[in-house]
């Protein structure tokens, strides 16, 4: 049973915004739900002004009359269980060479340990991280698991979870006795991991009014979000944290004890069912730690199972737990509650000190026990010896436990589950999975969520745009100097062929600074994602659009700086076709470096890969040698190359005029050794050449046109607007594979 606390035991964070002996309690003695609070503020500030209100009433406002019973459905409480859990992974064998000759030896008789077993070969072991785990987690009770580093508690918080791949999990995980299925699960828990992973330019109110406009349903208002925002932060106690800033390196922010507060309150904030943990108090000091735990007591009591893994909990914070597990190497050693402790050790024969904190006793005998030649295997037996003994003398538990289905209507009746209120009337007999939905939003509702958030980040730190804005326009600049207003000479075609292929490339390397965007982002979008928080795709669209607008202003930029300085052809409609098509360039590379992003988890391994393929790129664009002379077991690369489209898209937007002549007359010995020659002399070599061709050719004869450029360039089998589209649909492409590296690589469960 869970403990029921009064009201003199309720942290001051708590009282100072509402008095909970004000509501009514459940059946069981839990406290009620943030879905209750706030259902009750909603209708009292309804009847008071007409409208439901736009903010909650916050310090000590008793209005609210909630003396009906039957305003609030019968409690039904849920139990999760977990038996025989058992999860093994393979580790490469380490080999010497005097092991391997005992091998051998050992081989020619009986078997050893060392033999190779089961699942197991010569060159890999099986290591067990779970072996047996059986226990119980009860609704409005706080679980706690505990060892040493290395005992098992993470993986047994994954495993119960569901954040370890089907198949390696051996054993039975069920709520109210039926099975988990991995969907349901996702929708009615919530998993906040270890590091908070958090937007630092974000304040605290705003992280937590996003994360609720993510979890919460359409068909609650605006002001009710609100309303459900602020009721969280008096439950978390960040009150006068609300318009800070989370923070980072650079930024000062909020203190760590609150970030770990706002981790917990962003998979909170639609009430879930079951709450599991990786270490919360890791990193923190005793009272923010103890401010922490209190927290998970309050969400616990308001009607949810809370599962947390910790390594030594300080002796107020042991007061705050119901049901403990110890683990070493991977099995139970102990399992019951804290009052339970100094009788189980006191009967094994090593009893706790009066002056000893018990927990502490608890894991220094494990250590000890772990480092004596028969490990803790005697006090694993003991355990298993004790709790057949207390199952005898004890019931398991009093309460009836009832159908999941029912509990879960009687949950989301009662304010919990808030992303599950919509659904209800669609339920399916017999599927509790179907009485929530998987996602608690549409898409374009997530899209428009995940845009602002992304937008709000971006302002607040405007110096990232600014330097990728500053390193376009230097750039543009520095091309617009070199090339400065360049002639249709032979000497002048040669250049602006150059600086078209350097102009192009360009646009793509300066994209490569979208690579960390992703990367910074990756792990807080496996955690918003892994519990339905919003769709995959609603990301990668949102994360194009946002992406737009900045592309457009640094093409917008780029092209007004270099098309009129280097004296490119086409005037104003050939403006805007090059305007489009480096907005293109800057398309398709963006989308390029979004999708390594996707793959490669690394920043400096993701640029050393980014320049290396855009160097590909720019050698096989058919600048530095023609298509015709690219060897046929390249030439494919040549057609995957992003670099080559906008390139010949240009060329031929600069030499398209049939009637713009770029050799005449004695230009023809230009770049030739008999450009040395004096002008007379050349006169005659022309008057030599008409008479052995047949054709006059003076001085102001054209020789070369820009078709005839083209011609030579192999820019010859794409039209201008065919290459335009090409590379749009190149960073189409890139958005999708994008897609689906986030598809198949954001599982986050372990093998």
């Amino acid at each position: 049973m869970s403990r029921v606390t009064t009201q003199n035991q309720i942290s001051p964070f708590f009282s100072c915004t509402m008095e909970l002996d004000d509501f009514p309690r459940a059946s069981h003695g839990a406290s009620p739900s943030v879905g209750q609070l706030l259902k009750h503020v909603g209708d009292v500030r309804k009847e008071a002004t007409g409208d439901g209100g736009e903010t909650p009433l916050h310090h000590n406002h008793r209005i609210l009359d909630m003396s009906d019973e039957s305003l609030e459905p019968r409690t039904l409480p849920f139990v999760l269980s977990f038996t025989n859990l058992t999860y093994n992974v393979k580790i490469r064998r380490k080999f010497s060479l005097s092991g391997m000759f005992t091998s051998q030896r050992d081989h020619l008789g009986a078997a050893t340990l060392s033999d190779p077993v089961g699942g197991e070969s010569l060159f890999t072991r099986n290591k067990t991280l779970l072996n047996d785990i059986s226990g119980v987690a009860r609704e409005g009770e706080v679980l706690a698991v505990l060892g040493a580093s290395g005992s098992g508690k993470s993986t047994l918080i994954d495993a119960l979870a569901n954040r370890i791949a089907k198949g390696s999990l051996k054993g039975k995980v069920s709520l109210n006795g039926e099975v988990l299925e991995s969907r349901l699960l996702k929708v009615i828990s919530a998993y906040v991991m270890q590091d908070d992973l958090l937007f630092p330019m974000l304040t605290v109110e705003e992280t937590l009014m996003f994360a609720a406009e993510f979890r919460l349903p359409l068909s609650l208002s605006k002001s009710k979000k609100r309303m459900r925002v602020q009721a969280l932060i008096d439950q978390l106690g960040l009150r006068n944290a609300a318009q800070t800033i989370i923070g980072d390196e650079g930024h000062r922010g909020v203190s760590g004890g609150e970030r770990r507060r706002v981790s917990i309150g962003i998979d909170i904030v639609h009430d879930p069912i079951i709450l599991f943990l990786d270490e919360p108090t890791s990193g923190l000091d005793s009272t923010s730690a103890f401010m922490v735990v209190k927290v998970l007591q309050r969400i616990a009591q308001s009607g949810s199972i809370v599962v947390m893994s910790v390594h030594q909990p300080s002796y107020r914070i042991l007061g705050l737990l119901d049901r403990l597990i110890f683990l070493s190497r991977g099995q139970t050693v102990f399992s019951g509650s804290p009052a339970q402790l100094p009788s189980y050790f006191a009967e094994f024969g090593r009893p706790i000190p009066d002056s000893e904190n018990k927990t502490e006793f608890a894991l220094d005998l494990i250590r000890e026990l772990e480092g004596s030649p028969g490990g803790t295997q005697s006090l694993v037996d003991f355990n298993t010896s004790w709790q057949a003994m207390k199952h005898k003398t004890h019931h398991h538990d009093e309460r009836h436990v009832v159908p999941l289905q029912e509990a879960i209507s009687a949950s989301i009746s009662r304010g919990k589950l808030v992303s599950g209120a919509g659904a209800t009337n669609t339920a399916v007999p017999g599927h509790a999975s179907s009485m929530v939905p998987t996602f608690a939003n549409p898409f374009w509702v997530e899209m428009a969520v995940l845009a602002r958030r992304s937008m709000k980040n971006a302002r607040r730190m405007p110096e990232l745009f600014g330097i990728r804005l500053g390193a376009v326009m230097v750039t543009g600049f520095i091309l617009a100097t070199m090339f400065w207003n360049l002639d249709n000479t032979p000497k002048g075609v040669q250049e602006r062929l150059g600086f078209i292929a350097f102009a192009m490339s360009t646009t793509f390397y300066t994209c490569a600074d979208a690579l960390p965007v992703f990367l910074q982002e990756r792990y807080i979008f496996m955690r918003e994602t892994a519990y339905n928080a919003y769709r995959r795709s609603s990301y990668v669209l949102s994360h194009s659009l946002v992406a737009l607008p900045s592309l457009i202003f640094l093409s917008a930029g780029f092209s007004a700086t270099t098309f009129w300085a280097v004296g490119l052809d086409g005037g104003l409609s050939g403006f805007l076709f090059y305007f489009l098509i480096i907005l293109a360039s800057f398309w398709a590379g963006s989308s390029f470096v979004t999708f390594l992003s996707g793959v490669v988890p690394h920043v400096m391994l993701g640029y050393t890969v980014v320049v290396a393929i855009l160097a590909y790129f720019l050698l096989f664009s058919g600048f530095f040698i023609n298509r015709d002379r690219i060897p046929a077991y390249w030439i494919w690369f040549h057609y995957m190359s992003l670099v080559k489209y906008p390139y010949e898209a240009v060329m031929q937007n600069e030499f398209q005029d049939p009637t713009k002549c770029f050799v005449r007359g004695v230009q023809i010995f230009d770049n030739t050794p008999l450009a040395a020659v004096p002008a007379a002399l050349k006169v005659k070599l022309l008057d030599s050449m008409s008479e052995t061709l047949g054709m006059r050719i003076t001085r102001t004869t054209c020789l070369t046109t820009g078709s005839d450029i083209l011609k030579s360039q192999g820019v010859t089998d794409l039209s201008k607007w065919s290459c335009l589209w090409i590379t749009v649909a190149w960073g189409f492409l890139f958005r999708i594979l994008f897609y689906f590296s986030l598809l198949i690589g954001s599982k986050n469960k372990r093998r």
